[in-house]
């Protein structure tokens, strides 16, 4: 196994030099980051808030109690904020603080994969570079023995990394665009929740979601991509 692995490894020395081995080492790397972010995504629950938004708005319509009962059913990193929030003695700033402290932890990582989306091009580059070089050189060796094949063949490899670096490039920047997307939709989210928390409904009697702060929960939980919830009903 480790013989058919340094062969291989030879072959795509032999193929694209040696920076084509830093970009193979790259492009591992970052499948990598990208399945570990995608497994904590899922396991943090972002972009999944129902439970969490169906509290807010109980809590917005006057309804204390049944707000804490409704948030107990929520698996949304968020959910431990908006506990907060309910309880007495956190004000505005404490809970944008928390809230900031959880998405900084899912922040984490997509630094390194815009990196990957901009340097990858470049590396790339620098490898054609490097290859025309060698071409040029392996030309010039010929002297009067010129053989068009030689400066093709050296073309064509020093190439091969410009596209490797484009391949690797383009699916990063998909895929860190949909990550900063997501969270993006959760820092709103989280803002107009924290809004509600702390300035609810004036009108205990009225139904939860009703009210202009209900309203822009509902326009949070839009954005979120869930599908409008229905109004929780009370005896």
């Amino acid at each position: 196994m480790i013989a058919f692995l340094q062969t291989a490894l030879m072959d795509i020395y032999d193929l694209g030099g040696p920076v084509i081995l830093v970009m193979l080492a790259v492009s591992v790397l970052t499948l990598a980051v990208m399945l570990y972010k995608l497994w904590q995504f899922s396991a943090a629950g972002v972009g999944r808030h129902r439970a969490l938004v169906r509290a807010i708005q109980v809590w917005d319509g006057g309804h204390p109690k049944q707000a804490k009962k409704e948030l107990s059913a929520s698996t949304s990193y968020l959910a431990p904020v908006i506990k907060m929030g309910f309880s007495l003695g956190f004000d505005r700033t404490r809970l944008e603080t928390e809230a900031e402290t959880r998405f900084a932890k899912l922040e984490g990582g997509l630094r390194f994969l815009d990196s990957v989306a901009q340097l990858s091009p470049l590396l790339g580059l620098f490898g054609t570079v490097l290859g025309m070089i060698s071409a040029f050189q392996a030309l010039q060796e010929a002297g009067s023995q010129v053989d068009p094949s030689i400066l093709a063949g050296g073309i064509w490899v020093a190439l091969l990394t410009t596209a490797v670096g484009l391949v690797i490039a383009m699916p990063t920047s998909v895929v860190l665009s949909w990550f900063e997307v997501r969270l993006d939709r959760d820092r709103v989210l989280a803002g107009q929740a924290i809004a509600s928390i702390l300035s609810p409904g004036l009108n205990s009697g009225s139904n939860p979601g009703t009210g202009a702060k209900g309203a822009q929960i509902q326009s949070a939980d839009d954005a979120t991509g869930l599908p409008p919830l229905a109004t929780p009903s009370h005896a």
